[in-house]
């Protein structure tokens, strides 16, 4: 359990009175969470007009939302949408109206952790990932094939996962599944259910149960398979379904007789918690379209043996039949002859059942949140502790501020032409107190600054920007030899510090750089010691963006700089910190800073670097390198 008491939402995409299960699921864990002391916000968008607009007020009202709450569990309804039949495979537009309230909502309340469900978009789920500025969990229910194959935009969903900082799924088919078409790490969490007592019963006739779903050809497969029932067995019949008795499949007088249809309007008086508590089986023939492996769950919570089409999930769920029977998905012969011997069998039923008691141990709601609690505890512990070295930041109260930039190119990287005595005149006329030499997998050019610094009057940072095997490009700062291009992001990141240098990720969501994905950076995000948030050749802003809001969830200490490859580009953004004497101080020091950007034209230096590196031939570049130096060692000192 976390040390201290965790401020989380919970997002679900069904509104909250479809009575989807997804929604019975978080109520009761958030139910659960705040009874051990967490503070937790409902997310879900609604039916009713009036929840929607009280839910709104309050969100904008700039109230603490938690004031509202019921037991320390609050419902914020996002935005009103129209009744429909609950569908797994239904995605409806998600109206700008209710993403609006979700981005107001989560970049101002002051959250820990954003938990949301079945995050495909278009969803509430979706666009609580696209706005959150917390740590993000996201659970992946039970997805068909069909649901992940239609997500066609699959570069956006791509993004949209991406910003997952912990992917679970409710159960191992689910991951098996998702692994295979977006590869993470999934860890299963296992729905909760409510365990029932039964009450003996020693005769009449045994209980079949089927609960209609979304597949209208479950029930005709379990009609078909009742027609082929030895009528001489002694059973009876619940079927709980939206269609009523109106299949296509007649059934013999005798059948119509045993088999009751619970209509729509029954649903009141007969809930699908009262029908399990009185099944002695119940059958799920789902054909893989839209199965419902948390019935199955419920029903042997309940006490019922499930008999389940041969699916990797309801395979699983019925450990692999040692509390169960299955059957041939489609194949309404071998589903009478396994309901068939359930019935004739009483002991084999008993012995079902009484296998479904070790699963029935570990169902509780209490250790699912047991396993959510320690999900959350691992997130949380990645973060950063934002006090940093104390002693270390007393120290430099006091020194005097100077200006720094953390990110430049010399003409010993490979696409650069910038002088390095132009580079140490440039930042000397710009003001900076201190620049970061970063050639691309190259040391020289940081070497040679640092020989010369003391002409110029400028601090040089030793540094080389690395690009990995496959994983994108960092930084390291302070270091003292070059680091070898061509290594894994973890061999990179652990030479940096092997040097004893700073880990720096440079424009970690450029997509337009050589970047590290988000996955690979949670997996060094312990090692990181800051993260570049502002870069001003970051051709779309919204890159910028999301690296300031992952530094912010990770608590990572912000750096900046002008990624310059010509001269003119140079202090475009700085960074005012305290003076430093090595990295422990740097780091420290950076903690404190401000960074400071000015307006700057884009095209005007990539246009410059192009002219200085590609458009002029060998011999004219080197007499104007040969000029600029001269000009640049002319220069008066201050």
């Amino acid at each position: 359990m976390p040390a201290t008491p965790l401020s989380i939402a919970q997002v679900t995409p069904h509104a909250w009175e479809s009575g989807h299960e997804l929604n019975d699921l978080i109520a009761r864990t958030s139910a659960e969470l705040a009874g051990r002391g967490h503070r937790v916000l409902v997310v879900a968008p609604s039916t009713s007009s009036r929840l929607v607009r009280d839910s709104r007020a309050a969100i904008r009202s700039g109230e603490d939302l938690w004031e509202g709450a019921t037991d320390g569990v609050r419902l914020l309804a996002v935005g009103e949408v129209v009744p429909a039949p609950v569908s797994a495979h239904r995605r409806a537009s998600l109206p700008i109206d209710i993403t609006r309230t979700i981005e107001e909502l989560l970049t101002t309340a002051p959250l820990d952790l954003c938990h949301v469900y079945e995050p495909f978009a278009p969803s509430t789920a979706s666009a609580a990932l696209r706005h959150s500025r917390a740590l993000n969990v996201g659970t992946f229910h039970a997805p068909t094939e069909r649901i992940v194959a239609t997500q066609v935009a699959r570069k956006l969903v791509d993004l949209v996962l991406g910003r997952l900082d912990a992917r679970l799924a409710s159960f191992q088919a689910t991951a098996d599944l998702l692994r295979r078409h977006f590869p993470a790490r999934y860890e299963v969490v296992r729905p909760g259910a409510d365990v029932a007592v039964r009450t003996a019963r020693t005769d009449g006739p045994v209980h079949v149960v089927f609960i209609d779903g979304e597949e209208r050809a479950a029930l005709r497969l379990f009609l078909r398979a009742l027609r082929r029932l030895d009528p001489d067995l002694d059973f009876a019949v619940t079927v709980l379904s939206d269609r009523g008795s109106s299949s296509s499949t007649p059934l013999r007088a005798d059948l119509r007789e045993r088999v009751r249809f619970a209509e729509p309007g029954d649903r009141e008086a007969l809930s699908e918690a009262d029908l399990l508590a009185q099944a002695d089986i119940c059958v799920f023939a789902s054909d893989g379209a839209a199965p419902a492996p948390g019935a199955v769950l419920r029903a042997i919570a309940a006490g019922a043996v499930p008999l389940c089409s041969a699916l990797a999930v309801y395979e699983e769920v019925t450990g692999e039949g040692d509390h169960g029977l299955l059957f041939a998905a489609s194949d309404p012969q071998t589903c009478a002859a396994q309901l068939g011997r359930l019935i004739a069998d009483p002991l084999l039923l008993n012995r079902l059942r009484e296998a479904g008691d070790s699963v029935r141990a570990t169902q509780g709601w209490a250790r699912m949140t047991d396993d959510l609690e320690a999900v959350y505890a691992r997130t949380v512990a990645r973060r950063h502790d934002p006090a940093g070295n104390a002693p270390v930041r007393a120290r430099l109260k006091g020194r005097p501020l100077i200006d720094v930039d953390l990110h430049m190119h010399t003409d010993h990287s490979h696409d650069c032409a910038t002088p390095v005595e132009v580079l140490l005149a440039t930042a000397r006329d710009q003001g900076l107190g201190a620049i970061a030499v970063t050639d691309h997998n190259e040391v020289s050019g940081a070497l040679d600054a640092q020989a010369k610094a003391a002409e110029y009057g400028v601090k040089i940072i030793i540094g080389e920007e690395v690009k990995t095997a496959s994983q994108g490009e960092v930084i390291g700062l302070f270091l003292t030899e070059k680091i070898p291009r061509g290594l894994t992001l973890q061999e990179t990141v652990a030479e940096i510090k092997r040097q004893g240098g700073l880990v720096y990720v440079p424009h970690p969501f450029d997509r337009m750089h050589a970047v590290p994905d988000y996955e690979h950076l949670l997996d060094i995000v312990e090692d990181v010691d800051a993260i570049e948030v502002y870069n001003p050749r970051v051709a779309i802003g919204s890159f910028n963006e999301e690296a300031e809001r992952f530094a912010a969830k990770y608590r990572i200490i912000a750096g900046a700089g002008s990624d310059s490859h010509v001269a003119q580009g140079l202090g475009s953004v700085r960074i005012r910190m305290p003076d430093f004497d090595g990295p422990e101080e740097f780091k420290e020091a950076l903690a404190l800073a401000q960074i400071q950007t000015k307006p700057s034209s884009l095209l005007y230096v990539q246009a410059l670097k192009f002219l200085e590196t590609k458009a002029t031939p060998a011999g004219a570049r080197k007499a104007r390198k040969a000029r600029r130096v001269a000009r640049a060692k002319g220069r008066p000192k201050g």
